[in-house]
């Protein structure tokens, strides 16, 4: 008998085969209660033991495997339906489908170049800090084992698919600025291009081994440099370059179903614990304190967001609050691996401020970006890359840095470099895209499929 009750592994008969029942019956131990192996089982779950597989001389944690594929499920969840929900809802009905569409268009197309070679050049083998090589092209040597440099207990690929699903969402923000007007078939060129010459240097410099803003001590944990104010900088002059909607300023632009914006929210709030706490890319402690912080700073956010626009307008709105907590999301996502809940608080609530008001002043600026990209996430984000800088403690991750807060003002001089690093990326090269795609194909739909819809 084995120590936990089994029997001899030479005595085992599939019991399912048709001879297994009178063999079975034969045995000892026929007839023992599984009582023992069940408690015994529900022991070792109650002290928290791991199951763990070996490959070499790495170990392969099943828990934290688990964990972050189903973290990548949940961000996937904030592009389709989440975030297609959230815009859709918000613009007028003549181009919801349209706008639906974007989104799930960017899941399929960039789900496929990451592996052709988005990953590869992301998170590949260093070129100088810029960008990764063309050796992990269509996923070569990116196998089932870990690789120590991202994480040592999580297969390879289980890293790939989780960092794959921030490429997707990323460029799926951006489309909020140009929404109801531009062509579909530069959008998907748009997409490919920008994808491959903004997100994935800027995710080597930030995530990739041997980036050089990585090498320099930027914080991001999960996001706030390398998704949100990338997505917002290039936001910002894609709606510059694009132009205003037809009607803009002179005609109203009312949302056309909020309850559907409302379910997109939440199913980003949701899909944002996967987000953040899943970048701990572990069922650990760190998990936890994300997770805590996540959720902290956008009820924060969304309450700052729902007073002040109860201050300025004599109401409050749920799409105002919906758009807070969503900037709060945004704040928490560079600092939440860093930060306790007080600090959340904080990150929220100013970012609730900060971005409701920049909302504010775009019709002030004259620029139209339809569904607030800029002010939410190029705001948010700057923030939250900002108050990393003031709020990080090693108390909270040993393997982060103090913040000013905590004695470290280099720290918070490193953010502003990152932020102006990336500001400068993904402005300039958005710009260029998109002047050569004006001169290709055109960025506008002809003025009456922007009439009737597109």
């Amino acid at each position: 008998m084995s120590a936990i009750g089994a029997p001899p592994t030479s005595w085992y008969v599939n019991p399912f085969s048709w001879d297994a029942a009178p063999h079975l019956r034969r045995q000892p131990w026929a007839g023992t209660s599984i009582a023992p192996l069940v408690s015994r089982g529900s022991l070792l779950a109650r002290r928290g033991h791991r199951c763990k597989h070996r490959r070499g001389d790495v170990t392969i944690d099943k828990a934290d495997t688990a964990w972050v594929l189903i973290s990548s499920a949940m961000v996937l969840l904030m592009t389709a339906p989440g975030l297609a929900l959230f815009y859709g809802g918000m613009v007028r009905q003549k181009n919801a489908l349209t706008t639906l569409l974007h989104s799930f268009v960017i899941l399929c197309l960039v789900s496929v170049t990451w592996v052709l070679f988005g990953y590869s050049l992301a998170f590949g083998p260093d070129k100088g800090g810029i960008i990764g090589s063309l050796d992990w092209v269509g996923l070569r040597h990116v196998g089932t084992a870990p690789f120590p440099a991202y994480s040592k207990t999580i297969p390879h690929q289980a890293f790939m698919i989780f960092q794959m699903m921030f490429a997707v969402i990323t460029p799926a923000l951006i489309t909020g600025a140009f929404a109801e007007r531009k062509k579909f078939s530069t959008f998907l060129v748009f997409t490919l291009l920008w994808t491959t010459i903004v997100y994935d240097p800027l995710a080597h410099w930030v995530w990739g081994d041997g980036g050089w803003l990585h090498n320099l001590g930027a914080l991001d944990f999960a996001g706030g440099t390398v998704v949100h104010l990338s997505s917002g900088a290039s936001a910002l002059v894609c709606a510059l370059v694009v132009g205003r909607r037809k009607g803009f300023g002179k005609v109203p632009m009312p949302p056309h179903n909020l309850p559907m914006t409302v379910m997109g929210a939440g199913l980003l709030w949701f899909g944002w614990f996967g987000f953040n706490a899943g970048s701990a890319l572990g069922a650990n402690e760190l998990a936890v304190t994300a997770f805590l912080s996540t959720n902290t700073a956008a009820g924060a956010a969304a309450l700052a967001w729902m007073f002040g626009e109860w201050v300025m307008r004599g109401k409050p709105t749920i799409l105002g609050t919906a758009s807070g907590a969503v900037a709060g999301l945004v704040a928490i996502t560079p600092a939440c691996g860093f930060v306790g809940p007080m600090a959340a608080i904080a990150i929220g609530a100013v970012a609730g401020f900060l971005c409701f008001n920049a909302c504010n002043l775009k019709m002030r600026l004259g620029y139209d970006d339809a569904l607030d990209v800029v002010g939410v996430h190029g705001v948010g984000g700057t923030w939250g890359a900002l108050a990393t800088g003031l709020f990080a403690s090693k108390a909270i991750n040993p393997d982060g840095a103090d913040g000013l807060f905590h004695g470290n003002p280099h720290q918070l001089l490193t953010q502003v470099f990152a932020i102006l690093a990336t500001i400068a990326l993904a402005s300039i090269a958005t710009f260029v895209i998109l002047k050569v795609l004006d001169v290709v194909m055109g960025l506008r739909v002809p003025e009456e499929d922007e009439v009737t819809g597109l």
